[in-house]
C-alpha cells in the first residue's frame, strides 16, 4: 500500500486508510477524529446536511471550532469522512459464475438500502472520484461483477457509474416525495390521484394524445410501490448493460 507522502491525501484522509499513525503514549486527547465525525452525522441525521458545519459541529461537543480544525482540515473533508462512517462493507460477492448481472443486481439493492437509512448521504456535494475506504472497496465489487463480460476497464467504470447514478436519483427522488406528502397530509394514492385530476383538467386528446392515453388507461388511480419501481427501473439500466456486453461479445450470451 502507498503511504501518505505518496497519495497526497489530506490529513483526515490519510488516518482513514491507516497511514497516519496515531498517538500511543502522552495524555488522552479531549477531542477525537471519531468523536467529531460522530457529532457530525448526529447533527446530519437529525436536521439535514446543510445543518453541518464546523462551528456546529463543535458547539455540540462543547470546544471551539478552531479546535476542530487540528483533526479535519475543511468541510469537504469532514463530509468524506461523514459518508465513510456510515457506508457499510460491500455485500458478500455471489458465487463464482453467478454471472454479472445477479451481481450488479446485488450491489444496486444493497446500495439503496444504506442511502434509505442515511438520507442526508444524498445531500452530500460530490466534490470528486471515490477516494476513502469504503467507497473504493464498492467500486472494487462493482468492477469484480462485470469480470469476464469482455468490456474494457473504461467501459467497467461507465457502467457501475450508470447504475449507481440511477440508484442515487431513485433514492433521492423518493425521498422528495416522500418528504412532499408528510408536508401535505395526504397517502401518496391521494396524492396520484390529484395529480391525475389536475393533468385531465391541463390536457385534451388533441393536443396531448400521448398523456390522453396514460389517464385513460387509469395508472394514475393510484401510487406504484417503490420497490417495483427500482426493480423496473433497474432492471431496465441492466439489460442496456446486456446489450453493450452483446456488442463486444456477439458470439457467446451476454448473461446468464
Amino acid at each position: 500500500m502507498a503511504s501518505n507522502e505518496d497519495t497526497g491525501l489530506p490529513a483526515s484522509l490519510a488516518t482513514a486508510w491507516g497511514f497516519k499513525p496515531r498517538p500511543s503514549k502522552g495524555p488522552r486527547p479531549t477531542l477525537s477524529l471519531e468523536r467529531i465525525v460522530a457529532a457530525a452525522v448526529g447533527v446530519a441525521a437529525a436536521e439535514g446536511i446543510g445543518a453541518v458545519s464546523m462551528g456546529r459541529v463543535a458547539k455540540e461537543l462543547g470546544v471551539s471550532p478552531m479546535s476542530l480544525y487540528r483533526y479535519v482540515g475543511a468541510k469537504d473533508e469532514l463530509y468524506i469522512l461523514m459518508q465513510e462512517a456510515v457506508t457499510p462493507a460491500p455485500p458478500e460477492p455471489l458465487p463464482d459464475g453467478a454471472g454479472w448481472r445477479p451481481g450488479l443486481t446485488r450491489w444496486a439493492r444493497a446500495q439503496r438500502a444504506f442511502f434509505h437509512e442515511n438520507l442526508w448521504l444524498l445531500r452530500v456535494p460530490v466534490s470528486g472520484p471515490p477516494a476513502s475506504p469504503q467507497s473504493v472497496a464498492w467500486m472494487e465489487y462493482g468492477l469484480t461483477t462485470l469480470d469476464g463480460t469482455g468490456l474494457d476497464e473504461g467501459s467497467k467504470l461507465g457502467v457501475i457509474m450508470l447504475v449507481s447514478g440511477y440508484v442515487r436519483n431513485e433514492a433521492m427522488l423518493m425521498s422528495d416525495l416522500d418528504a412532499a406528502h408528510t408536508a401535505s397530509g395526504r397517502t401518496p394514492d391521494e396524492a396520484m390521484r390529484r395529480y391525475q385530476r389536475t393533468l385531465a383538467a391541463l390536457t385534451d386528446p388533441e393536443c396531448h394524445p400521448a398523456v390522453t392515453r396514460v389517464l385513460e388507461s387509469g395508472v394514475l388511480n393510484q401510487a406504484d410501490e417503490p420497490d417495483a419501481d427500482f426493480e423496473f427501473g433497474l432492471g431496465v439500466v441492466l439489460d442496456g448493460v446486456a446489450a453493450l456486453i452483446a456488442r463486444y461479445t456477439p458470439d457467446r450470451p451476454s448473461s446468464p
